[in-house]
This record gives structure tokens, C-alpha cells and sequence, in this order.
């Protein structure tokens, strides 16, 4: 399940957060990579310092504040976010992420966009599965989540320069079908109490989604 998600930051947190990056400083991003992916992987990364980790401390803290993020993901933990430059030229080759970072498991990756797609040319994040490649270059604040076990690429920055913050979740529900019937639970739920009320469906819709959490939960 892919899903694409709004208002992770509004613009004036995406306007302090990107005013912030640009006076980090940055590394070669493959120091980061396994070995083949050092073969493909063409970008920057911010060095550890107290500013990237307040930028780090203000991403985490939206995305466990935003109902859309945790009802998709279930987060049980997330790996040490990492901010990404691509430069003109630069790019990221097709791969997958990891099984095991930081000691956690990744069941589900993301990047939240901190440009203006119209300020750069090219850069779009590229996702494919066995049936077409689908691109994803969203607005500023806004944040694709879709399953680490998918083949993944970046295309090529033709001009300007792409800012995107990037990370890894272990989710409660390791099963991704078993997330997606919960994530479907979860509107259908807000749906029925936005109708009703409290009313004898929705003690029984979130009677449901408890007992399957209870199940699947690891």
C-alpha cells in the first residue's frame, strides 16, 4: 500500500526546516550504503550536529502527531531520520532498502518532500513493482509511505537542488495486508462516529480493531 500523505508539516515549519538545511553540512550519502548500493547512490547527507537533530526532533514529533501516518504505519519504532541533498547530476539507482537498520526491522520507508517540486527538475522517486513504475514528487510538507520491500530508484536532478528527509518504521502489524485491513477499519470507524455517534456498529467496528490488533500485534 502506497499512500501519500498531507500536512505532515505546514509551510512554515517546511519554510524553518529547509532554511535550516541549507546551513548544514553534508556528506558523501554513500558512507551510509551497503555495498552495492555504493555503487548506484549519488547524494549528500547531513553530518550529525544539534541543528539536524532538532530538525530530526521536529519531523518525528509531526509524524507521531499526524492520525493519517500512525494509522497507516502502526509505528512501533523509527530508525534516526536522515536529511538528503541531491545536487544537480546527482541521483540514486534502483534498490531495496535494507531488511535490518539500526538494529530494527523496516517494514515500511518514507520520504517527505521539503522543495517546491517546480524548484527542481527531475528527482522524482521512482517505485516499482512486477505491473508499471509509478513517480512521486510531492509538495512541500508532504510525505509518501509505501512498503521497504519495494524497488525504489531517484531519478536524476537535472537542475536545482531536492531536500527530502527519509526513514525506516518497524511496525506493530508486520504483515502489510494485515496494516492495510486496519487502515481501512480506521476510516470506516471515523466514518460511522462522525454519522452516529457512539452507537452500537461502532462498539462493534472498534471492538474488531481491537481484538485483530491483539492478534496481529508483534
Amino acid at each position: 500500500m502506497f499512500i501519500a500523505i498531507d500536512g505532515v508539516l505546514n509551510a512554515s515549519d517546511v519554510a524553518a526546516l529547509k532554511g535550516a538545511a541549507e546551513t548544514l553540512s553534508f556528506a558523501d550519502g554513500r558512507a551510509t550504503a551497503g555495498k552495492i548500493a555504493r555503487e548506484i547512490k549519488a547524494n549528500d547527507q547531513a553530518l550529525p550536529s544539534p541543528e539536524l537533530e532538532a530538525i530530526q526532533a521536529k519531523v518525528t514529533a509531526a509524524l507521531m502527531a499526524h492520525p493519517v501516518f500512525l494509522s497507516a504505519a502502526r509505528p512501533k519504532a523509527m530508525t534516526k531520520l536522515i536529511l538528503s541533498r541531491y545536487r544537480e547530476g546527482q541521483t540514486y539507482g534502483m534498490h531495496v532498502d535494507d531488511a535490518l537498520m539500526q538494529g530494527l526491522r523496516t517494514d515500511l520507508s518514507f520520504t517527505l518532500f521539503l522543495n517546491d517540486p517546480e524548484s527542481y527538475d527531475g528527482g522524482a522517486l521512482i517505485a516499482a513493482d512486477t505491473a508499471e513504475e509509478r513517480a512521486f514528487k510531492l509538495a512541500p510538507g508532504e510525505l509518501i509511505l509505501y512498503p521497504s520491500t519495494t524497488l525504489h530508484r531517484v531519478e536524476p536532478v537535472k537542475s536545482g537542488t531536492r531536500f527530502c528527509i527519509v526513514g525506516w518504521v518497524q511496525s506493530w502489524i508486520r504483515d502489510a495486508g494485515q496494516r492495510e485491513v486496519l487502515f481501512d477499519l480506521d476510516r470506516a470507524i471515523a466514518e460511522v462516529h462522525a454519522r452516529e455517534g457512539k452507537s452500537a456498529l461502532l462498539d462493534t467496528l472498534t471492538k474488531t480493531r481491537s481484538n485483530l490488533i491483539r492478534m496481529w500485534a508483534a
